[in-house]
């Protein structure tokens, strides 16, 4: 059998939520099941690690798909030509994006559909490709897989896709993210923080991350509080980052914020392990990954409680209205002294941690395979 696989999200140091699931999963799932080719299509030169096997073939074809008008290109047109050249029997899209006209039979992966509640968090060209052509991706997919069942329920009741039709597979997170002796912490908290006890958050610079509230709710926890705690900004700028911004210089304590930039994954694993606390406070989340992260590191969380987050989160974090300043502040004041309140959820995050691991992920995902191959 031919499997062929949309990989321009593999990209060698800048893996994100969705590179990772593509890694973590296919990495996995190809080495399981060598007895079939893998086509990974690739949109501009790829890295040698992501060929993970001799079963795979990698192929590079343009144009780099990084605007919309270059998805309708490269989907449309690049991809096509490739499934037909391969005789592939399936597509596999873990993005989602799906070629318009093609007779090969199609699985797409949709993370959420956070550009239908907050459109306006989206740029706008952006906005019109996912808001017209997403729609037609489910309606035409074979099957459909996501991340969650607060994503699958969000997808039937968008587009009126049958809940048959739609698989959920849990996100994992990497089983190296493991807990750090205190003499290593200590070596962390001063590398970032001049050695001063620090908040983390971690995700890319946008709208829905709902940094505006988070800085603010931060604030007014430095004037009731004038502790040395800090707060460790971890992501790169993505898009409409005005109000992000806008919102760090009207802080008091913006002396205590610090924007550390995209880590990559060894300092990742070492700045969250070293926090008092993940602070992950979206108003919109498919999945959640850094959710999962910080329970693998004995991390304890501060989550929203809407969309995803509290079904991955289970009673394994701290729930917060992401709209309430106060209630984010009371979260972070609680965190800050009180050690069996922390405790408490490092224990049931290491309960939790349980049902999110990567190969649960491929073996789910391989399942979702093989129902698409027999529709």
């Amino acid at each position: 059998m031919k499997i062929a696989v949309n990989t321009r999200l593999l990209l060698k140091d800048k893996l994100e939520g969705i590179g990772w699931f593509t890694y973590e999963s296919l990495k996995r799932l190809t080495q399981q099941h060598k007895e079939h080719e893998f086509i990974f299509i690739f949109d501009r030169p790829y890295h040698p690690d992501f060929v993970f096997g001799p079963n795979i073939t990698p192929v590079v074809i343009g144009p780099p798909a990084r605007h919309p008008f270059l998805y309708y290109i490269w989907f449309n047109h690049s991809v096509p030509k490739i499934l037909k050249k391969h005789q592939v029997d399936l597509f596999v899209s873990p993005d989602g994006y799906l070629p318009l006209h093609s007779p090969v039979k199609t699985l797409a992966v949709f993370h959420d559909l956070n550009f239908e509640h907050y459109p306006m968090d989206l740029p706008k060209m952006e906005r019109y490709y996912y808001r017209k052509y997403f729609p037609k991706f489910a309606k035409m997919a074979t099957r459909i897989a996501t991340v969650s069942e607060y994503s699958k329920k969000d997808i039937v009741k968008q587009y009126g896709i049958a809940e048959e039709k739609i698989d959920v597979l849990y996100n994992g997170a990497n089983e190296k993210f493991i807990p750090l002796m205190p003499n290593i912490k200590k070596l962390i908290v001063e590398k970032y923080t001049g050695g001063n006890p620090y908040f983390i958050f971690i995700g890319a610079l946008n709208p829905r991350k709902n940094l505006v509230n988070l800085l603010k709710a931060f604030d007014k926890f430095k004037i009731q509080d004038r502790s040395h705690i800090k707060l460790l900004i971890v992501g790169e700028k993505m898009f409409k980052t005005e109000a992000i911004f806008e919102a760090y210089e009207n802080m008091n304590f913006k002396a205590d914020v610090v924007f550390s930039g995209r880590l990559n994954s060894i300092e990742l694993h070492r700045a969250l392990a070293s926090a008092i606390a993940l602070t992950y406070v979206s108003y919109f989340e498919g999945f959640g990954i850094p959710i999962v992260e910080a329970f693998y590191t004995e991390t304890p969380v501060i989550t929203s409680n809407v969309t995803s987050m509290p079904e991955v989160a289970g009673d394994a974090a701290y729930l917060v209205d992401p709209f309430s300043v106060d209630e984010i502040a009371e979260g972070l004041s609680k965190m800050a002294y009180n050690t069996e309140f922390r405790d408490a959820y490092i224990a049931k995050g290491n309960v939790r941690k349980q049902l999110f691991r990567w190969q649960n992920t491929a073996d789910q995902l391989w399942k979702s395979i093989e129902k698409t191959l027999n529709i």
